[in-house]
């Protein structure tokens, strides 16, 4: 009897049991992780973020520098004569004339002019290169890329330097522009006049003069930064030296692991976990990252949790590389 009981218990166990487990996606919540998905969670927090770039460098003398027009219009080059020492003041290179306004551009005290990078009254635009001066005496220079000269432009003013066995690290003032420089190209001088002839009459010493001999116009140059340390540095040329520069600082920025963010440079996704488990793709704006945490700008709060890894975006989403995650800096 007990046997004629149980069969039919057993299938009952069973259809009940198959009834209460899902058979296909479609009723399972597509929100939720798969099971076995490992993941782990975590809260937004809040720190002072500073981002930096390092660039391998040497000790080098007499380095080229750009000099860039201050605003956007026409360029006027004034006669630059060849320098007789040293120059211990700025020198006056161009004007570049904009609402009937002349601004100046000059070469620093401790450089010297060498070259027109444009024509004479050429139309140019802010922050172009128009002039490239030499710094008379040991610069560290460092050449860069297109990836690095975007994200250290406009952000040379925390320069620090390390010479690989020698002294540092040490504050490094920053000369000219980092942008590439075309050939320069020095004038010829005007013909000789008769009042030119009487005024050279009166220079006994014409022949020792240094601002009669030809001036070498300047090379192409790459990329690069070009920067002084301070006078009490010793500097020997060629040896090496690592650049660190500061391109960015957020105090107490609200942020996550890159791990958990789908995107870059601006634009990105978290997935935040609700109470019930279900994960909620959200939007958010991006500011700094120092390859281990990234700045959340907008879109969280600070008391959601995320999780970790980020969402995986479809390939359509990941656009020019901007909805990537990020790996690093």
């Amino acid at each position: 009897m007990r046997k004629i009981v149980l069969a039919p218990l057993c299938a009952l166990v069973t259809v009940t049991v198959a009834a209460c487990s899902p058979s296909g996606p479609d009723q399972t919540n597509p929100e939720l992780a798969p099971r076995g998905t490992p993941m782990t969670k975590v809260k937004p927090t809040r720190q002072d973020l500073t981002t930096k770039i390092s660039i391998t460098g040497k000790v080098e003398m007499n380095p080229t520098f750009g000099l860039v027009a201050p605003v956007a219009g026409e360029v006027r080059y004034f006669d630059v004569p060849a320098p007789n020492g040293t120059p211990t003041r700025p020198i006056r290179v161009a004007t570049v004339w904009k609402d009937q306004t002349p601004n100046y551009v000059e070469a620093p005290p401790g450089s010297t002019f060498s070259g027109r990078l444009v024509d004479d009254k050429a139309t140019v635009t802010a922050g172009m290169p128009i002039a490239s001066a030499k710094h008379v005496g040991y610069a560290i220079v460092g050449d860069i890329d297109g990836q690095q000269a975007y994200k250290i432009n406009g952000a040379l003013t925390d320069v620090v330097v390390q010479i690989k066995n020698g002294p540092g690290p040490f504050p490094c003032a920053v000369l000219g522009t980092i942008a590439a420089l075309p050939q320069g190209t020095i004038p010829e001088k005007p013909p000789v006049t008769p009042d030119t002839k009487d005024e050279k009459k009166d220079q006994p010493q014409q022949q020792q003069q240094p601002k009669d001999q030809p001036q070498q116009p300047s090379g192409s140059t790459g990329l690069r930064i070009v920067c002084t340390a301070p006078a009490d540095v010793q500097m020997i040329n060629g040896a090496s030296a690592s650049i660190e520069v500061t391109t960015g600082k957020s105090a107490q920025a609200l942020v996550v692991p890159v791990e958990a963010v789908a995107g870059a440079q601006g634009k990105g996704k978290v997935d935040v976990i609700a109470g019930d488990g279900a994960r909620r793709t959200t939007d958010v704006t991006l500011g700094l990252t120092d390859g281990k945490v990234i700045e959340i700008k907008s879109g969280l709060t600070g008391d959601e949790e995320l999780a970790v890894p980020g969402p995986n975006l479809p390939e359509g989403q990941q656009q020019g590389g901007d909805q990537t995650k990020p790996t690093g800096p």
